[in-house]
């Protein structure tokens, strides 16, 4: 009878280091998905961003710009507020090529 319950003890020890061995795998692979998140993807998603944005925003002043260069007004809207922007050399050359008045 002692021997068997020796080897029941033995097995509920075995029981028990095994889980705890399963618990610290779990926690370190929570943890090293965490330390691959915190210092590989998120700034690789970040940098993206960043410059998905800057292209973006270089696309638009390129439109504007070639726009304006064309001697069109382009409208620029922001929030109730609305400007029109013109190349200055648009101006000069409409003032240059008016009549002067005599």
């Amino acid at each position: 009878m002692a021997f068997s319950y020796y080897f029941y003890k033995m097995k509920i020890e075995k029981n028990k280091t095994k889980l705890i061995i399963g618990a610290l795998i779990l926690v370190i692979t929570i943890l090293l998905i965490f330390v691959v998140y915190a210092f590989a993807i998120k700034p690789a998603i970040t940098s993206y961003v960043i410059e998905a944005k800057n292209q973006g925003a270089n696309e638009i002043v390129s439109i504007i710009m070639d726009r304006a260069s064309q001697c069109q007004q382009v409208p620029l809207t922001f929030g109730d507020q609305t400007m029109n922007i013109v190349w200055v050399e648009c101006l000069n050359r409409a003032l240059e090529s008016q009549t002067p008045l005599q």
